[in-house]
């Protein structure tokens, strides 16, 4: 089981090199969908069936959306690959908090923006991604 971040990371970049070995990731942090983390946590075992897990990289070129194991932290299969030009207006409502911070984003195909909620862990993720994504800085 993958714990430590940079080892997440790696296979993350690893499973993008599988697919584009020419690109190269720029930020890779993990996130969690649905509402708060801490309605879902109450809710315990029947909670976990209504969220998804995902890691969301930004590389040169895209943005890719890996799904997570639940229970190893590793990236699995690739949910969506966007282009840059297309994903810079899909990020909307960043919200940065203490313990878990959130953004909207549009995947394609999706009725409505999907709320992704990022812990604190990967909070320096989140500062370097939103900026390099949009060119708007986030502020606390």
């Amino acid at each position: 089981m993958a714990i430590r971040k940079s080892t997440m990371q790696e296979q993350v970049a690893a499973a993008i090199a599988a697919i584009e070995p020419s690109d190269r990731p720029v930020v890779t942090f993990h996130t969690v969908t649905g509402p708060s983390p801490w309605l879902m946590s109450q809710l315990g075992l029947i909670g976990q069936l209504f969220v998804k897990y995902y890691f969301v990289t930004l590389t040169e070129r895209v943005v890719v959306v890996h799904h997570a194991s639940r229970m190893s932290n590793r990236p699995k299969e690739l949910a969506f690959v966007i282009p840059l030009e297309q994903a810079r207006g899909l990020v909307t409502q960043v919200d940065r908090g203490t313990l878990w911070s959130s953004l909207r984003f549009q995947f394609p195909g999706e009725e409505k923006p999907t709320r992704l909620n990022i812990g604190r862990y990967w909070r320096t993720e989140l500062d370097q991604f939103v900026p390099a994504l949009t060119g708007v800085s986030i502020t606390a």
